[in-house]
């Protein structure tokens, strides 16, 4: 297959900006999201990948090769769309079949790398049945293997999954990355849903309003996130962010929240004036030796964990606990915070403060 590079990407249409500045490098043989709420540009990006709209600037390069102004069907990548887009006048048979006979392919051939994908994808036993009688999964099930008959270079999937329940979208993502591991394919998948992102890719690249705000693994973009936006958009319950007021030089090991001294990952930066404190509510325990005081207000039992909603002097907060754990709202517990899971944040610019926790990681536009 083939590694894509974007170097500064633009897209402007008319006086608005759908996609600024945007760089990143899919390896050959990825499984690569792109992530962000409706309207940040990662649809975008991915047709200007394909060729379906043409940058405004930047460069494309596809398997070395720079690609940017060519049309898609010089370019050897195949698009699955969210709304399948199959012709609903042909059994699945033909629509498997139609790439390939648009390429003049022998119809020996055609039958043989039908057959094959039809027995990758399970759906060897309604080729002949026409696509307008299927189950949504079936129809998305006829349309990768559209795409994968080709053997293009890379994929593009623009939220393939959507159309379908939350349930059978689980299952099919579960069998998108298993197809996915078996062909080795380079694949770029747009989604909204940061579950799915995290569950299926290899690497994420997070956007908003236009930018990419964070590049990196799962792990990393939950654990180090380079600013407040991906801290909140990722994890569900979202990271905590606690307000405080001070100053803090590089170098620090502790922060004062509301006269409590807390420690955090060794700065490699300062800030001073409005600054948060980021802590994921796995990472907020209850101590009854901390005189750092929250009252609860709330408690959600999920089976083997709880959530408890609570209010600090600086904000209030989630943590997430054992559910065994006894607490009742309108009670007073004391907090404590993993500090090596701790992230700063400047509140001006949202920015994460790089840390011995976050150095060489965060990535931002």
């Amino acid at each position: 297959m083939a590694q894509i590079v974007i170097r500064n990407l633009q897209k402007n249409f008319g006086d608005f900006t759908a996609v600024r500045e945007s760089s990143f490098t899919i390896e050959d043989g990825e499984f690569f999201m792109l992530l962000g709420p409706s309207g940040c540009g990662k649809t975008t990006t991915l047709r200007m990948i394909a060729g379906l709209e043409l940058p405004t600037s930047g460069e494309i390069f596809l398997d070395g090769e720079e690609i940017s102004q060519r049309p898609p069907s010089e370019r050897d990548i195949a698009f699955v769309f969210q709304m399948f887009a199959l012709y609903p006048h042909m059994n699945v048979r033909k629509n498997m079949s139609y790439p390939l006979v648009s390429q003049g392919m022998s119809r020996a051939k055609v039958r043989e790398k039908v057959a094959e994908v039809s027995k990758i994808l399970g759906i060897e036993d309604i080729l002949d049945k026409p696509v307008g009688g299927l189950s949504g999964g079936d129809r998305q099930r006829v349309a990768l293997g559209r795409a994968i008959v080709r053997e293009p270079k890379a994929f593009m999937m623009d939220e393939p999954l959507g159309a379908l329940d939350a349930e059978f979208r689980e299952h099919m993502a579960e069998e998108l990355r298993a197809l996915h591991d078996r062909m080795g394919a380079t694949t770029v998948y747009v989604t909204h849903d940061q579950l799915e992102a995290m569950q299926m890719g290899d690497k994420i690249v997070v956007m908003n309003n236009a930018v990419v705000e964070q590049f990196g693994t799962p792990q990393e973009i939950y654990d180090k996130p380079a600013t407040m936006f991906v801290a909140n958009f990722i994890g569900s319950p979202s990271m905590n962010f606690l307000d405080f007021k001070g100053q803090v030089g590089p170098g620090a090991t502790h922060v004062v929240l509301n006269g409590h001294d807390t420690q955090v990952p060794a700065l490699r930066e300062g800030a001073e004036g409005d600054l948060v404190f980021g802590v994921r509510p796995e990472h907020v325990r209850l101590s009854d030796a901390s005189d750092y005081r929250a009252r609860v207000l709330a408690t959600e039992y999920l089976g083997t964990t709880q959530i408890l909603t609570l209010e600090t002097a600086n904000g209030e907060i989630k943590a997430r606990i054992s559910a065994a754990t006894n607490v009742q709202p309108d009670t007073h517990v004391g907090l404590e915070f993993k500090s090596e899971a701790v992230t700063l944040f400047d509140r001006g610019s949202g920015r994460a403060l790089r840390s011995s926790l976050n150095e060489g990681v965060l990535s931002h536009g």
